[in-house]
């Protein structure tokens, strides 16, 4: 009996989608993915649907950045004291403080923290208000993820 050989097999770390052959070359990936990232502090992503908050963590992870996850903006509230947060991914319809209500909280606080909303609900209003009071982007879910990565990017910069 012949023995049994393993075949290595590359797996997107985001999508857990298998990776072969010109899917492994440099010029085949995106350009957020080959950046060298400096040391920054945390991407904080709140959102309260658990699926969604694993979703875009691993998306951000891939792109080299740290993150933290919240379920709730009272969660974050009470983490971030001491945080060196760079950047915030925020769901609008969020349990208790609203996305929007969170955003109000720390313009008043005079962060300088830049928001991305991302919203099952796109509303004119909602996006109006958030764009309005200094965020940065305003995404509709199922989130696109080269535009949340260009939202981060221009966030961090």
């Amino acid at each position: 009996m012949e023995p049994m050989r393993l075949q290595q097999v590359a797996v997107c770390w985001a999508t857990a989608i298998p990776l072969t052959g010109a899917a492994l070359s440099p010029s085949s990936l995106p350009e957020w993915s080959l950046r060298t990232r400096p040391a920054l502090g945390p991407i904080a992503i709140v959102d309260d649907d658990k699926w969604v908050l694993r979703s875009l963590e691993r998306l951000v992870k891939s792109a080299g950045f740290k993150v933290a996850t919240f379920v709730s903006a009272e969660d974050f509230l009470q983490a971030s004291q001491d945080s060196a947060t760079v950047c915030v991914i925020l769901d609008i319809g969020l349990p208790g403080m609203s996305g929007l209500d969170l955003q109000r909280h720390l313009v008043a606080e005079n962060s300088q923290i830049p928001i991305i909303f991302v919203s099952a609900h796109d509303e004119v209003e909602m996006r109006t208000q958030a764009l309005a009071a200094g965020a940065i982007a305003f995404l509709s879910k199922p989130v696109k993820e080269k535009a949340l990565l260009d939202a981060v990017d221009s966030a961090v910069k």
